[in-house]
């Protein structure tokens, strides 16, 4: 009788989904054919009557496509499009920087792809992210919550789709602010396989890199970190710490000591980069100065003029037809969509409501769960703290089966790293030595090892 309920429903599901699998072979700034399998452009339409089209990025594993783990990656903001950590962490081409100009940038492989070890969808979320869409002004309206709801929809019918890696090891993944997706859709995913949803995913676990948490504990987190590192003297810290009650986010307004002393935390901190504490800071007017013309080695470097390389590339008419991407979008490609951006005294802007304040509670949950789990961070990162996400982590209470030692990458320190197990679940936690937020980005030839060893069940 149940195969009778479901199968009407598994038929309808099916009926929604036009396969119109895209296989890209060049790209505009690579020399020759690509020597990776590339799907794109063929949208998948989620909520009612599909007013939400979202746009992705798939590529086969280098390895071993049809036993290699399916990775779907989420990437932060909310609001960032999958195109960036394809391009500048994870993914198969990066930019040639030392033969790029600003009329046309080039392309050249990334040899620490983690596409050499899984297949990986790299998907646009919500609408208004990257090349996604929404048919309906209303449809662009999102929430944390909403947006996890839509990522399901659109995983179940990607893989009635692709129906070819329904067996393959399924790992939700992805950093930032994507830290909350990755949780929430990781356990709405187990939760939907206890209630019988079609197709039954293969989850397996989870990977999430820098990940935003717990919103309070990690930006509160600044501060300590800060004093660690060596940006806020001792004496600094002590005394906002003293005055604040190590409250330094919803500060008493008539509490002067703590303001005081916060004001003294930001004149340390002014010109620091949260991303990596050690590259320079970039004044926004000299990086819109460069926007406006082209890619220049004027003054000093900064990683974000690497970004100015893919605005470029992603708006040209020539990249959006060989990526297949519809021409009723209309919209200017943006690495990162500003009116969803995260903001901690932001509740929601005009279009996005940030509804979901700590998923520490879902980690929890998932303890209980035959699952896998691994986490990093990149040490120099003061966006989310290493320590921040050390202490949430703690308050799991899982047992240590392998305590903190350093992992290595060709004889070096490559970072630390503890494991902890429960009956059938598992949790790997890594810093990277020297890395920012995110990881992969400052740090390529360390990550990849520590994903392939952990996909393969090794020690980092």
């Amino acid at each position: 009788m149940l195969q009778l309920i479901v199968f009407p429903v598994l038929l309808l599901l099916l009926s929604n989904i036009v396969s119109s699998h895209f296989i890209v072979d060049t790209l505009p700034g690579f020399n020759g054919k690509l020597p990776f399998t590339l799907e794109t452009g063929s949208y998948i339409g989620v909520e009612e009557e599909e007013k939400v089209q979202l746009f992705y990025l798939f590529v086969e594993s280098d390895r071993d496509p049809q036993n290699d783990p399916l990775m779907l990656w989420l990437t932060g903001g909310p609001g960032c499009s999958g195109l960036s950590s394809f391009l500048y962490e994870i993914g198969p081409l990066t930019f040639d920087y030392a033969n790029s100009s600003g009329n046309f940038p080039k392309l050249e492989l990334n040899s620490n792809s983690w596409t050499k070890v899984a297949n990986i969808i790299f998907i646009d979320q919500p609408a208004g992210t990257g090349y996604s869409y929404a048919k309906t002004s209303e449809a662009y309206n999102c929430s944390d919550t909403l947006s996890v709801a839509l990522t399901y929809e659109f995983l179940r019918k990607w893989l009635m789709d692709h129906p070819k890696y329904l067996k393959n090891p399924l790992y939700v993944s992805g950093d930032s602010y994507s830290g909350l997706m990755v949780t929430l859709l990781t356990r709405k995913i187990y939760n939907g396989i206890e209630v019988g949803d079609k197709p039954r995913l293969n989850i397996k676990g989870y990977i999430q890199g820098n990940p935003l948490t717990d919103k309070y504990s990690a930006f509160n987190g600044r501060v300590k970190y800060a004093n660690r590192m060596g940006l806020i003297s001792d004496k600094i810290y002590q005394s906002t710490k003293e005055n604040c009650k190590g409250n330094y986010m919803d500060i008493d307004p008539n509490n002067i000591l703590c303001l005081n002393d916060l004001q003294r935390v930001e004149r340390c901190l002014k010109n620091i980069r949260l991303s990596h504490i050690l590259e320079p800071w970039c004044e926004l007017p000299f990086l819109m100065s460069i926007l406006q013309e082209t890619p220049t080695n004027a003054g000093p470097w900064c990683r974000a003029n690497n970004y100015i390389y893919s605005h470029i590339w992603a708006n040209y008419r020539a990249v959006q037809k060989a990526l297949n991407v519809r021409e009723e979008t209309a919209l200017e490609w943006v690495r990162c969509n500003a009116s969803m951006h995260f903001r901690y005294y932001v509740k929601r802007t005009e279009s996005y409501v940030y509804d979901v304040q700590s998923v520490v509670d879902d980690h929890r949950h998932l303890t209980s769960k035959s699952c896998r789990a691994l986490i990093y961070s990149g040490d120099h990162d003061m966006v989310v703290p290493h320590f921040s996400t050390e202490e949430w982590i703690d308050t799991l209470k899982l047992p240590i089966v392998d305590d903190w030692e350093p992992w290595f990458v060709d004889g070096q320190v490559a970072g630390y790293k503890v494991k902890y197990s429960q009956n059938d679940y598992e949790l790997t936690y890594a810093t990277v030595k020297g890395a920012g937020h995110t990881a992969p980005e400052y740090k390529p030839e360390q990550c990849l090892p520590m994903v392939d060893r952990w996909f393969s069940g090794y020690p980092l």
